[in-house]
C-alpha cells in the first residue's frame, strides 16, 4: 500500500492533533493540498472521525516529530507486511450488485461474437464463473430464453481496451496452434482506436456491405444509349400516333 487506510480520516487527525503542513499531510494521506486545507477549514470531511494513524500501527511518532520540525520532511508510511501485495490481489473482477443481472447477457454477446474467447478470459472481463459460462455455451442455462445479447462495454462491465486485448490474445493463441482465422475474425482485431484512425473507404471495405458494385455493370450501364428520354423512363412510343393525327 502506498497510502493509509481511511486516509481522509488519516487526515483529519493529523489536521487536528499535529502541527504538519497541509502539503505534507496531503502527501502521506494521498490527497490534494487544497483538500486538506478545506479540511482544516470544515470544509471538507464535515461529521467524519479521526483515525488514530499511530495507535494503528501505520506511521510512528517519530515520523510525525521529525515532520513537525521539518515542513519538507516526508511522512513514511509504517512497513506492514500483512498488507503486501494487496493491490495485485488475484480473482475475478468485482460486479456491482446493480449489474449483477447483466452478466448473463453480457457472457451471451461474447459467446456469440468472440468464440475465440477461452472461458477464463470471459471470467476476467465480466466476472464470473467458468461453470456459468459452460451453461450458456451449452444453452443449458435456466434463463436462456430469457436472455438478449448485450455488448459488456456498454453494460460497463468491461472497458473496450480490455476487451480488445482479450480478442487479440485469443486470436495470437490460434494462429500459434496452427488455426486459421476467418475474415470476421480479422476485422474484430481492429481495436477502437484504429478504428476510429480509419478512412471511410478502409472502414466500409467489407465485402458484404454491398458498397462496391462489379465493374462489368458499370460497363454495360455506359454502354445503353439514354438519347430517347421515352425509353429511359419505359414509356410507349406515342411519335407514330400523333403523325396520324396530323394527317387527318
Amino acid at each position: 500500500m502506498t497510502k493509509p487506510l481511511m486516509a481522509k480520516a488519516t487526515a483529519v487527525w493529523l489536521v487536528d492533533n499535529t502541527t504538519l503542513s497541509f502539503k505534507q499531510i496531503a502527501d502521506f494521506c494521498g490527497m490534494h493540498e487544497l483538500e486538506v486545507q478545506g479540511i482544516a477549514d470544515g470544509d471538507v470531511a464535515t461529521g467524519v472521525k479521526g483515525f488514530d494513524p499511530v495507535a494503528n500501527n501505520q506511521l510512528d511518532a517519530g515520523e510525525i516529530e521529525k515532520g513537525q520540525k521539518d515542513s519538507f520532511y516526508k511522512l513514511k508510511l509504517k512497513f506492514n507486511s500483512a498488507a503486501q501485495g494487496e493491490d495485485k490481489r488475484r480473482g475475478p473482477r468485482y460486479t456491482p450488485l446493480s449489474k449483477r443481472q447483466d452478466r448473463p447477457n453480457a457472457i451471451l454477446w461474447l459467446v456469440k461474437f468472440h468464440p475465440e474467447l477461452t472461458d477464463g478470459q470471459i471470467s476476467k472481463l465480466v466476472g464470473t464463473t467458468k461453470p456459468t459460462i459452460l451453461s450458456i455455451r451449452e444453452r443449458t442455462h435456466w434463463n436462456i430464453q430469457s436472455m438478449t445479447p448485450i455488448d459488456p462495454v456498454a453494460l460497463g462491465l468491461c472497458r473496450q481496451t480490455e476487451l480488445d486485448a482479450a480478442v487479440q490474445q485469443a486470436a495470437r493463441k490460434k494462429l500459434a496452434e496452427g488455426g486459421v482465422m476467418t475474415d470476421d475474425e480479422r476485422r474484430k482485431l481492429v481495436s477502437t482506436a484504429q478504428s476510429l484512425e480509419m478512412d471511410d473507404t478502409a472502414r466500409d471495405a467489407e465485402p458484404e456491405s454491398g458498397l462496391f458494385r462489379d465493374s462489368r455493370d458499370e460497363e454495360e450501364e455506359t454502354d445503353k444509349d439514354f438519347s430517347n428520354a421515352d425509353s429511359f423512363f419505359n414509356l410507349p412510343d406515342t411519335r407514330d400516333e400523333d403523325d396520324e393525327d396530323e394527317r387527318r
